[in-house]
């Protein structure tokens, strides 16, 4: 497979499982996402207001496509609780042609 895939993967992070939960639903029920994985409890250490600090937080992976990431890093601000969610958007080199077929079809209109 080429390395100009239009899959993406998103990651952010949610303060608890419920708005992880309220965010990865939301997002693949319009079609932004074709899936969000919620990996319950991960340990963020981070700079906020000048002083480091640590919490619990939820991971979210999401899978999309390169055209639906200005519309999906919209919708996920109006969405979070955070002042400054996590946005990181990676490429993906390769991966089976069942799971990208799937995955752009997901995020078709039906």
């Amino acid at each position: 497979m080429s390395t100009t895939l239009p899959a993406r993967i998103v990651l952010t992070t949610a303060a608890n499982h419920e708005e992880a939960n309220r965010i990865g639903h939301a997002l693949v029920d319009e079609r932004l996402a074709a899936c969000a994985t919620i990996i319950p409890a991960v340990s963020s250490i981070y700079r906020w207001e000048g002083k480091v600090t640590s919490a619990p937080e939820v991971l979210i992976v999401l899978k999309t496509t390169l055209d639906q990431i200005p519309a999906l890093e919209s919708r996920l601000h109006a969405l979070h609780s955070y002042l400054t969610p996590e946005f990181l958007v990676l490429p993906i080199e390769s991966g089976s042609r069942a799971y990208l077929d799937w995955l752009l079809s997901s995020l078709r209109e039906a």
